[in-house]
């Protein structure tokens, strides 16, 4: 090729760059400016025969932050009407440390007295079913698709790229795995070891979840922790799940392990609608609140189903 062709090259992958860089930081600030203030919420209750409730708490997107399902959870607890929890879970899994955040959450519920009961929707697979191991009891569809016990980590490589459109990169770094992961060259054998063993120790974590809230064996697990997905059906019978059903069939167990007579009433709690929704739309205005979430809360290590 040509200097020219190089150097045409060469400016429309800078410009390129460029737009991507203010495309996302203009998502970022969008999503800051979405996230920043606190919604205003209110409790919305319905059905039931009893003055008791079960709480209704839902995780319908990825998981890259904590935050609001922990602060869901220490209040219901609070609340002497709420004698149960349903965790509706329908989520792919997320990164690691939100993942556990919440699922040891659920633990403190539990030892405060109050049962968690979840129900799975449509996909309630790795960090998602990291969460339910730590429920009273799990609820699954038969159709829901789950497991995906595993951890995984994504880097990419523009090395070849940038060779042959002629653009360097300098690295001064203080130790020889300060720039593990850096895109602009391939991993070395070294750094993709050291990964490994960084991955397993997580996934060993993973494993220990499973084993201890479903009471099974290490060796069992570790025959199914290898990523794959399993249905809603599948989960029951290989002891993942407790039992198939709907919301409804979780919300009856709720009421039921909180000694609720009669039919619970449900509880949960809604966002107002807020200035962003009626211009965007809600659906809109939370992806764009997922991005900015995840952009502030990259991690490299993720329980996550990729579909």
């Amino acid at each position: 090729m040509s200097s020219a062709g190089k150097w045409i090259i060469g400016i429309v992958a800078a410009f390129a760059g460029m737009g991507f860089i203010i495309l996302a930081m203009a998502v970022f600030m969008l999503a800051t400016a979405v996230t920043a203030p606190e919604s205003d919420t209110y409790e919305e209750s319905w059905g039931g025969t009893s003055s008791d409730r079960v709480a209704l708490i839902e995780i319908e997107t990825p998981i890259f932050d904590a935050d609001d399902v922990v602060r869901q959870l220490r209040k219901y607890r609070q609340w002497n009407t709420v004698k149960a929890i349903v965790l509706r879970l329908d989520s792919p899994g997320g990164a690691v440390v939100p993942s556990h955040e919440i699922y040891e959450e659920v633990l403190r519920t539990e030892k405060h007295g109050k049962p968690v009961v979840v129900s799975m929707g449509s996909v309630a697979a790795s960090g998602a079913y990291y969460i339910a191991c730590g429920a009273s009891r799990i609820v699954s569809n038969p159709g829901t698709i789950t497991g995906s016990i595993g951890v995984v980590s994504e880097f990419a490589s523009f090395g070849e790229l940038l060779d042959k459109i002629g653009i360097e990169t300098t690295i001064i770094k203080s130790g020889e795995y300060k720039d593990i992961g850096n895109p602009a060259r391939e991993m070395r054998d070294r750094e993709r070891e050291h990964l490994q063993r960084t991955i397993d120790n997580i996934y060993d974590q993973f494993v220990e979840v499973v084993v201890r809230g479903r009471q099974l064996s290490d060796d069992s697990v570790r025959t199914l922790a290898d990523g794959r997905i399993f249905t809603g059906e599948q989960a029951y019978g290989l002891g993942l799940v407790d039992t198939l059903g709907t919301l409804q069939t979780a919300v009856t167990i709720a009421g039921t392990l909180g000694k609720i007579e009669g039919e619970p009433r449900i509880t949960r709690e809604r966002e107002e609608e807020s200035l962003m929704d009626i211009v965007l739309g809600a659906q809109t205005r939370q992806t764009i609140e997922d991005m900015g979430t995840r952009l502030r809360n990259q991690s490299p290590l993720e329980y996550r189903l990729i579909y």
